[in-house]
């Protein structure tokens, strides 16, 4: 991808069924699930650049013993082993103390002593990050905070296990501003800088309800006080409150949870955009973004995961009862997120590999007319290392269409009795699609992802070129994921690839034009920084249309007053005007790079919404592109960035109060 944008995190849970004396005996460490869950961690760490979380419940403690714990480091998921071992450096910090005091003991009383890394009991008591629930969160951002306050998990803390609460997530709500707006009317006072502190806020406040009645409930019915908390620990209906705290809720989400007594619940959003995958056996249940990631650390194959389904909540009570639930009535068509299988998730996904293959064979009808067939003098490869996948399979596609041409053409030479050496020959040795390493990226680093400040001479630094392969008469294609901005495409990628001095330069997305916000995860927010609607409104420019804008802006204004349910994308209508290859073509004169002394020529090609769909699945999400969104807040958060682009704000759409 050639822009930066802020993914939505990854997720993974390791929910022990056993007690951790179990892990000790059987795998010689009662650190079992903490071990587990950086093992998911460090497989979805392309989900993560800025930070890392990690929380643990501890069941059963006594009373007045700390239960939920929470480590929160800025240092990037790339680091997550240095992570692991700062932790196990402060394990063995405790368990140097704790052996010695043994030891002392032993020495005055005579008294044998087991070893504190033995005792799982002491390890669960002593260390902070050694219990039954293990959460863990990959985060990155381009915009926003940067620093521990805005990493998962978020705590809220309270005097009662059964009110206290620890939630992280993989989402974006789009309707934050109204959420935020009723916990006022109810008076009060949340610190709403985030949609994770409105989620935390508003199951916390279901939570409470749900603890106040249960209390007086029993406290009524003259339970002791010292027994109140595990009867209410009991009887807590997580289902029923997260039904509740989700009736508003607009976007997609997999958001996952622990209440202080071990109470564990993780959801779906209604329509599947968010993925949530999960495993179970007899000692864990264990959750992640993705699928491959389960499947590597508990070495288990694909049928043994499954998804959870979308609409429902998974709920595991503290002594191990366990339900998977739909916490909404929904008809909704499963919509899930494109950009998972174009870019996000790993392609070692055997599906998500088959897919990205189709994206790139998908293309080739329209690089072959681009470059009018000449593979003699056309030079393909990628950039960046993400579009590997899809760059196979624009190869075999290429291939199988070669090898269908030299078929035909020998069949004609026969039925035509001009087939000889000669022209067999040429045949074989002529036209072959040619497959070179053009780019190569020298630091391990995730370009997209950097701080705008400084990011160009950082891309420029980060990758170099292969040269002497490319002839001053050459085609030069490259295959790219998708195309966000252009930003990079013009001020960095384009200026290093003109350096092997080609004739023409051909960037093929393999993503479609992406013309709309997306507010559900992937935060593509601000319309008048993507390309396509950069191109869109310099051509009605330069057709003296510069009144649809206008035009728009109004009737974006008129659509925020309807209800949301009755809502159109008005934006559509800057686009109207023009095909897709008017904008492909203004979208090439836009990226072309500046300050250079090469002169030959830049195109542009996108994958078209048919070949994503031919490629993905007929039910994969296409908003981004298409306009046509999938929840009610899609057409508020498309409405409101057209206007906030007029009035020449900044910022996601979807924070605004609606």
């Amino acid at each position: 991808m050639s822009d930066p944008i802020r993914h939505e995190c990854g997720i993974a849970v390791v929910r022990l069924k056993k007690p951790l004396a179990y892990y000790q005996d059987k795998y010689g460490t009662a650190l079992y699930g903490l071990e587990r869950l950086f093992g998911l961690m460090a497989k979805q760490r392309n989900r993560g650049q800025d930070g890392i979380g990690i929380g643990c419940c501890k069941l059963d403690m006594p009373p007045g013993a700390p239960y939920m714990f929470r480590v929160r480091s800025t240092k990037s998921a790339e680091a997550i082993g240095e992570v692991l071992a700062d932790e196990m450096k402060e394990f063995g910090r405790i368990a140097r103390r704790v052996n010695a005091e043994r030891k002392e003991q032993r020495d005055e009383l005579g008294i044998e002593y087991v070893k504190f890394e033995d005792d799982p009991e002491a390890i669960k008591r002593e260390f902070e990050l050694a219990g039954e629930v293990n959460m863990g969160h990959l985060r990155y951002g381009t915009s926003g905070a940067f620093g521990k306050g805005s990493l998962h998990p978020y705590i809220r803390r309270s005097t009662w296990p059964t009110r206290s609460l620890m939630v992280m997530g993989n989402f974006n709500l789009t309707n934050s501003g109204e959420l935020n707006s009723l916990m006022m009317k109810r008076g009060q006072h949340p610190v709403f800088d985030t949609d994770t502190q409105t989620v935390l806020e508003e199951i916390g406040f279901q939570l409470d309800e749900a603890h106040t009645d249960l209390y007086h409930k029993m406290r009524d019915t003259g339970i002791p006080p010292e027994n109140i908390t595990q009867h209410i620990s009991q009887q807590l209906d997580v289902a029923q409150i997260i039904r509740k705290s989700a009736e508003l809720w607009d976007g997609g989400y997999t958001i996952a949870g622990t209440i202080g007594n071990g109470d564990f619940f993780i959801m779906r959003d209604p329509q599947g955009i968010r993925p949530c995958h999960m495993y179970e056996d007899d000692e864990v249940v264990a959750f992640a973004s993705e699928r491959v990631a389960l499947m590597t650390v508990f070495e288990v194959g694909e049928n043994d995961i499954r998804e959870l389904p979308p609409a429902h909540v998974c709920v595991i009570k503290s002594s191990g009862e366990q339900s998977i639930t739909p916490f909404m009535n929904s008809d909704l068509p499963l919509r899930p997120c494109s950009f998972e299988r174009i870019y996000f998730s790993r392609s070692n996904d055997s599906v998500i590999y088959r897919q990205r293959k189709a994206l790139g064979e998908q293309m080739v009808p329209q690089l072959i007319e681009a470059i009018g067939n000449d593979w003699e003098h056309t030079v393909t490869s990628f950039i960046p290392n993400t579009a590997e996948t899809a760059y196979h399979g624009f190869l075999d596609g290429l291939r199988y269409k070669r090898r269908q041409e030299v078929k035909d053409a020998i069949l004609e030479m026969v039925r035509s009795g001009t087939l000889d050496e000669p022209a067999l020959d040429d045949l074989i040795l002529r036209n072959w699609p040619r497959s070179e390493k053009i780019a190569h990226k020298d630091i391990k680093m995730r370009t997209f992802i950097a701080q705008e400040s400084g990011r160009d001479q950082l891309v420029s630094s980060v990758y170099d070129i292969t040269y002497g392969v490319v002839t001053p008469n050459d085609n030069l294609v490259v295959i790219d994921d998708s195309i966000v901005r252009g930003t990079t495409l013009k001020k960095s990628l384009l200026r290093i690839l003109a350096r092997t001095d080609p004739q023409r330069i051909i960037v093929c997305s393999t993503a479609p034009q992406i013309r709309y916000p997306d507010c559900y995860g992937i935060d593509m927010s601000e319309l008048g920084k993507f390309i396509a609607f950069q191109a869109a409104i310099a051509l009605l420019d330069e057709r003296g249309m510069r009144h649809v804008v206008k035009d728009t802006y109004l009737a974006c204004k008129e659509e925020l007053k309807k209800p949301k349910s009755e809502m159109r994308n008005a934006v559509k209508a800057i686009y109207a005007p023009f095909t897709d290859i008017e904008l492909s073509a203004k979208i090439s004169e836009l990226v072309y790079p500046q300050h250079t002394a090469w002169k030959g020529e830049v195109r542009v090609i996108f994958q078209s919404i048919e070949g994503l769909h031919k490629a993905l699945g007929p039910e994969y999400g296409d908003w981004y592109f298409s306009g046509d969104y999938p929840t009610p807040g899609g057409f508020s958060t498309v409405n409101r960035a057209f206007i906030n682009f007029f009035d020449g704000k900044g910022g996601r759409a979807y924070d605004t109060l609606l």
